[in-house]
């Protein structure tokens, strides 16, 4: 895979006669962009198709879920951004922009011609902007590190950062939520979903009416990337969740299969298994700067789980899972069990492993008990595994997408029983 891409390779489809028309509309266009600045390896798999010759997976995702008008626009605008805070709220509002029509979208009750549960647009709409930012040429000199900064303003505003606002109503619940983006995508996996990233957006701004009272949710879509977590991506949305006191943290990723698992414990341990960019990261979880940072080498969930257990939600099994395990000698001796862990030792991995799925119930939880919110409840949610269309050349089919709707519909009855 070349390290580089031009713009057209990125935008794709219908929106490439809008970024490098001759015409003189958008004649300077063409000359805004840097095709020989490199994209990062997540960013790369924008060209890559299921067959030799086919089109380019990603794009084609994005154009049938209508996003493609929108990434046209917005490379277009960028190259008319003329000073640095102007850019810097251009890619705000963008971000919050694609993040509102990706749940409007998810949550629409018309029928739409692509199944409004897939996750995978967003993900890849918003890898088309980030490397568009990456290869813009601003009229004003930007350093690295300012950016950076703009992408990572752009990407926590299209992940649902920047509108955590519960509504002021006495008497409501309010659960904030998390699910991540699709990963294991090199080669022909490069069609997969999230369950736990479709669910967020299907959860995100629901009101929903329980036998116990209204539940009110927020969402957020976590990177599946080692960086953005060192940055604070979980602390940031929990953060502001917390502010507003809210009554249970419900962490979500994709992880067995043909079961939920409600995980006893997260543990403060990183494997090194590689994420989306083939970074990989091994050692004790890093701190977040800014935020309360308890020690703890393991934290147990304060999640209802037999309620959720007992809820007959359907048609998965949903099980408690209290395995952890713990170094008996740092990176020599494991000891894995379902008891409690031993005092003094190092945690090495918690029910849901040692990957990202346990770091984001680790830190979104490491910042409760920080904050000393006690009260609010908190753990972690494995899905079952979602698996891909049976023909590997689609994009979709019909098992697919059922699959995926009974895994997020699923989530949503667990998530209100909380």
């Amino acid at each position: 895979m070349d390290t580089v891409k031009t713009i057209a390779g990125l935008v794709g489809l219908t929106a490439v006669a809008l970024v490098l028309s001759p015409s003189a509309a958008h004649a300077q266009d063409s000359n805004c962009y840097d095709t020989t600045a490199p994209l990062t390896v997540e960013e790369q798999r924008l060209d890559d198709t299921l067959v030799t010759g086919g089109p380019a997976v990603g794009p084609a995702l994005v154009k049938l879920a209508g996003f493609d008008g929108r990434v046209a626009n917005f490379t277009a605008k960028l190259c008319r951004q003329g000073a640095p805070k102007q850019a810097q709220q251009f890619v705000e509002r963008e971000g919050a922009a694609l993040w509102k029509a990706a749940v409007a979208r998810a949550q629409s009750t018309t029928t739409l011609a692509h199944d409004a549960y897939d996750d995978r647009p967003l993900y890849w709409a918003r890898l088309q902007l980030s490397s568009a930012l990456r290869q813009w040429k601003p009229r004003f000199a930007v350093s690295p590190a300012d950016r950076a900064k703009l992408v990572q303003r752009f990407d926590w505003a299209s992940r649902g950062l920047s509108d955590v606002a519960f509504p002021a109503q006495p008497g409501v619940r309010k659960i904030a939520v998390t699910g991540f983006d699709p990963f294991q995508l090199s080669g022909t996996n490069v069609r997969r979903a999230n369950p736990a990233g479709a669910a967020a957006l299907q959860l995100d701004g629901r009101q929903i009416d329980t036998p116990t009272g209204k539940v009110v949710l927020q969402a957020a879509v976590l990177p599946v990337l080692w960086g953005g977590f060192d940055e604070g991506i979980v602390e940031q949305f929990y953060g502001t969740a917390l502010q507003q006191g809210p009554d249970a943290f419900v962490t979500i990723s994709q992880g067995r299969p043909g079961r939920f698992d409600v995980e006893r414990w997260a543990a403060r341990w990183r494997g090194g298994f590689g994420d989306n960019n083939d970074v990989g990261s091994y050692g004790s979880v890093p701190d977040a700067a800014g935020w309360p940072q308890p020690d703890d080498e393991f934290i147990e969930t304060t999640l209802p789980h037999q309620k959720m257990i007992d809820a007959g939600t359907g048609p998965f099994t949903v099980a408690y899972n209290p395995a952890f395990c713990e170094w008996v000698t740092v990176d020599v001796e494991l000891s894995c069990r379902t008891d409690q862990p031993t005092p003094g030792r190092v945690a090495a991995s918690g029910g849901g492993g040692d990957y990202l799925s346990n770091e984001s119930m680790y830190r979104a939880n490491r910042l409760r008990t920080g904050w000393g919110a006690t009260d609010v409840l908190g753990g972690h949610l494995h899905t079952p595994v979602l698996g891909q269309p049976a023909d590997p050349a689609a994009l979709t089919d019909a098992a697919f997408e059922k699959q995926r709707r009974d895994i997020a519909d699923q989530v949503k009855a667990l998530v209100s029983v909380v």
